[in-house]
């Protein structure tokens, strides 16, 4: 006796779970980002400067087009959601080990970068940002080589950024030494 191919027995329906919720709360969220973006543009000067356009033209702009986003997301919860959205991949629960680590970069970025200048603030910021990163794949931390091959692959990217920025566009970023180039 043949058996049937596999597609003749069609998937059991999964269970539809309403999103509507959380996708409001999406559209809300973005109307009051936009709502705050809008409130600071107010406290920018409008003095028009080049071409007619004060600073404040582009914080009114963003909080013009985070407005219709918000709107249109509204709408579309309000005409049913997104109903064919597939459930998300991934885990079920968010890695806090590793978004430990890469918020202890960005904050060790934000404490360090007077003190011990641009170039060497990122660098540790990339270290400890790709270490979270790394154990939310579910690799292993690898040790200090892998610290201080990480910490090199950022003094590689932090160190022409900080001369591109202040060398050829002039924009003072915080360095080590006083002679401009760490």
């Amino acid at each position: 006796m043949l058996t049937p191919a596999p597609s003749d027995h069609p998937e059991p329906p999964r269970p539809h779970l309403d999103h509507r919720p959380g996708q409001t709360a999406v559209g809300v969220a973005v109307l009051a980002v936009a709502a705050v973006m809008a409130w600071g543009a107010t406290a920018i000067p409008a003095d028009a400067g080049y071409a007619g356009v004060g600073p404040n033209f582009l914080p009114w702009v963003v909080a013009a087009a985070l407005g219709v986003c918000g709107v249109l997301l509204l709408l579309e919860v309000a005409r049913g959601g997104f109903a064919h959205m597939e459930e998300p991949s991934g885990a079920a629960t968010g890695d806090w080990p590793a978004l430990a680590w890469v918020c202890a970069g960005v904050i060790a970025n934000a404490a360090l970068i007077e003190r011990i200048g641009f170039i060497v603030a990122c660098a540790l910021c990339f270290t400890l940002a790709v270490r979270g990163l790394r154990l939310a794949e579910g690799k292993v931390g690898g040790g200090l080589p892998r610290l201080a091959k990480d910490f090199l692959t950022g003094l590689a990217i932090s160190a022409p950024v900080f001369w591109l920025f202040t060398k050829v566009l002039a924009v003072n970023l915080p360095a080590l030494t006083g002679t401009g180039w760490l």
